[in-house]
């Protein structure tokens, strides 16, 4: 699937607007099994709009990664979301769920939680514990390095691969 296809699925989602990100595969039927891959991560793990997720039901299943902005038109919005569409795998590994908030005015619970300012990428754990914000979108390979050193993360991917084996 064309990343420009991807990104207007992705970020219509976020936003709220009316194609689902479940009818990307009718979109484009020459996609590869990579990209079919690609596509499946970010069905499975949003973007979800912040007034439809509640932080709680994600505790000790999935890492929220919450993207905020004053407005839906910030440019720093669409950056963010192209990142993120750099290793969509990855995230998936890392059961991270992608959430936005371009509304401050819906007071979302997720907002009135995290109380953010104009853009913020905040970044959570499993347990629901706030463990990095940022003023300025990340890359997805910055992210993922982040994660890994998170001693959740360390222990699954010690759980995953145990030395001398």
């Amino acid at each position: 699937m064309k990343t420009g296809i991807i990104i207007s699925l992705v970020l219509g989602a976020a936003l709220g607007w009316a194609m689902p990100l479940a009818t990307a595969a009718a979109v484009e039927t020459d996609e590869s099994a990579a990209e079919v891959g690609a596509e499946a991560a970010i069905a499975a793990y949003g973007p979800f709009n912040a007034k439809d997720i509640a932080l709680a039901d994600l505790k000790f299943v999935a890492r929220p990664l919450v993207v905020f902005a004053d407005s839906a038109a910030d440019p720093n919005v669409e950056r963010q979301l192209r990142m993120l569409l750099e290793r969509p795998e990855a995230l998936l590994e890392r059961d991270i769920v992608i959430v936005f908030d371009t509304d401050p005015a819906a007071r979302s619970e997720v907002r009135l939680k995290l109380r953010p300012r104009g853009f913020s990428l905040v970044i959570m754990d499993r347990d629901g514990e706030v463990k990095l914000r940022k003023p300025l979108p990340w890359s997805a390979r910055e992210i993922i390095a982040a994660i890994d050193k998170f001693p959740s993360r360390r222990q699954e991917m010690l759980e995953q691969r145990p030395s001398g084996r």
